[in-house]
């Protein structure tokens, strides 16, 4: 009998240091994704690099692909006030969700 392998897949909210820019993303590694935002902040050739927005807020866990870009769609598409809504609804001071990963 073939096993399909268990599948990860996050939607994801991030913001700058002062919460004023939110970057909302899709990602299978999530402790890889946003390593890769904290190096490339400052970086004028992505949003979240340009808007400084490294610091995770909010995430979501799917099992498959199709259902978690259909949900960074929706969220996207939501207000900056929705978005907040959302982001307590799990978060409610909205404060920094740690992600650790080794400094290189």
């Amino acid at each position: 009998m073939f096993r399909h392998k268990d599948h990860n897949y996050f939607t994801y909210i991030t913001c700058n240091p002062n919460r004023t820019v939110f970057y909302t993303g899709v990602t299978n590694d999530l402790e890889l994704r946003m390593k890769q935002h904290y190096f490339n902040r400052g970086k004028p050739d992505t949003f979240a690099g340009k808007y400084y927005c490294h610091k995770l807020l909010y995430f979501e866990h799917h099992t498959d692909v199709n259902i978690t870009i259909e949900r960074e769609k929706e969220i996207k598409d939501l207000s900056r006030e929705k978005k907040i809504e959302l982001i307590r609804s799990v978060n409610s001071y909205l404060k920094f969700i740690a992600v650790d990963f080794e400094m290189e």
